[in-house]
């Protein structure tokens, strides 16, 4: 396992995504994920409160309607933003009215993406927290997904990554953060969470620009 600070290079078989059943999350299941009762299970301010502050733009990639993103709009406060990033049209759209139903719209930053470009080419730099909540693993591209939230990202912000054990596999989660090494994040912490696999990632500082993405 790595220490903190460092996230050890794979196996040079693991540079190539491991085999995965490819699966997109419905528009249809937006509801459910944002069903109040999953609060019992995933508290978004527990979980996410120790690194929002009032004020900060964060991102939140995958949101669908909004179980997260909504909390974070309230924890960032009036001067906050929240940029929420989803490839379905029907689950920002549901985020969207989610929000101007709990007075939050103004601080909801709605981006539909494709599966190959998250979007955020209007939002580098801009960023002081990323959070990729059970989403990383639907990436077609991780470590490519990786890179773009990292261009967001002010110098040494960080991003929280957390998966669901079992339906992602211990070689997923390995092959992801090697994808983050690549990308150029190193480990600033890992967070406890039951059940869930989870590393708060700090994006490095760089002597000059990176050379392309892909």
């Amino acid at each position: 396992m790595a220490t903190e600070g460092t996230i050890p290079e794979p196996q040079a078989t693991r540079h190539a995504p491991p085999a995965r059943h490819f699966h997109r999350c419905p528009w249809w299941a937006g509801p459910l994920m944002a069903n109040p009762i999953r609060r019992l299970l995933e508290n978004p301010e527990r979980l996410l409160g120790p690194w929002v502050s009032p004020g900060m733009t964060v991102l939140d990639v995958g949101s669908a309607m909004g179980f997260f993103s909504l909390p974070l709009a309230r924890m960032t406060g009036p001067d906050g933003h929240v940029l929420c990033v989803d490839v379905e049209p029907r689950m920002i759209d549901g985020l969207v009215r989610r929000a101007r139903r709990a007075g939050l719209a103004e601080r909801i930053v709605p981006i539909v993406c494709t599966e190959d470009d998250l979007g955020l080419a209007n939002h580098r730099a801009a960023v002081d927290l990323a959070v990729a909540i059970h989403s990383l693993h639907e990436m077609p591209d991780i470590e490519h997904a990786l890179r773009q939230i990292a261009d967001t990202l002010k110098p040494t912000r960080r991003l929280l990554v957390i998966e669901p054990m079992g339906h992602v596999s211990m070689e997923t989660w390995e092959f992801e953060l090697g994808a983050a090494r690549r990308a150029g994040f190193t480990v600033a912490r890992r967070p406890g969470f039951r059940r869930r696999y989870g590393v708060l990632l700090e994006k490095r500082q760089t002597d000059g620009p990176r050379g392309p993405g892909r």
